[in-house]
């Protein structure tokens, strides 16, 4: 546990110290959400103004524990990988396993203040959401798939990208095209039928619309319904095969001996 908490704290400390995490994966969603809920909200009628600058600020969550697995993660790996440190872990008697551990919770603690702070900035500017105790925990389970999606993402990310600002630009790249594809910035029902394909199979954009269909409206605020048994368990599988993937790609190619 010792070698896990230390990896936790390490990771956890790197991540406050780093402006451009800090920027992209705190800041950014912030700014949208503040942007969202005072122009783009007002383009509503007045009785739908709350839930909509719910949804918005739901997506800005998404996003951020996104930018969260496909930012830190590489760039953590890309770091620690020019530094030599990865040589010198093979040296001593660290298990992979705990250094991926510990990687993981100190990235997810930075994920988890990344979206509190998102969720508390659209709460002052008058955000509503249905505060069902059962949607508010499923929604959180979404969460926590965005969070594993993410970071096998980001994962296979840090096991290919070499440099730092490779790692860190790439997970921008990918975060923000594929918020842009699959309905995370743009409204579900204006998407072309190619795009909503996509995003009810890409995980993070239906554990997206998901949240967003209990916590804002349901099938009127998330474009389609993803709460089918199908759909389900379609993002649940293929958000633990990333997961899976990532995590065997970064033990096999960072870990494996030379």
């Amino acid at each position: 546990m010792g070698q896990i908490t230390a990896i936790t704290e390490r990771t956890l400390k790197e991540n406050l110290r780093e402006k451009a995490a800090l920027f992209w994966i705190i800041a950014w969603p912030i700014i949208w959400v503040v942007i969202d809920c005072f122009v783009f909200a007002k383009q509503v009628p007045e009785e739908y103004v709350a839930l909509t600058r719910g949804s918005f600020t739901i997506a800005m969550m998404v996003f951020a524990a996104a930018m969260a697995g496909m930012i830190s993660f590489p760039s953590g790996v890309a770091s620690d990988r020019e530094r030599g440190l990865f040589l010198k872990l093979l040296s001593m008697p660290m298990n992979p396993w705990r250094d991926s551990l510990g990687r993981l919770l100190g990235l997810f603690a930075f994920a988890i203040l990344a979206v509190a702070l998102t969720f508390a900035a659209g709460c002052i500017c008058g955000a509503g959401f249905q505060t069902a105790h059962l949607g508010a925990l499923k929604s959180v389970g979404f969460v926590l798939l965005v969070f594993l999606a993410s970071a096998g993402i980001g994962m296979i990310i840090g096991t290919f990208i070499k440099s730092i600002n490779g790692a860190i630009m790439t997970g921008v790249a990918i975060a923000v095209i594929t918020a842009m594809m699959s309905g995370i910035f743009l409204p579900y029902s204006i998407l072309p039928s190619p795009l909503q394909a996509f995003a009810r199979v890409y995980p993070i954009s239906s554990c997206n619309s998901s949240v967003i269909f209990l916590l804002t409206g349901g099938e009127q605020a998330a474009g389609y319904n993803p709460l089918t048994a199908g759909q389900v368990a379609l993002t649940i599988a293929l958000s633990v095969v990333l997961f899976i993937l990532g995590l065997a790609l970064y033990r096999r190619f960072c870990w494996g001996r030379r």
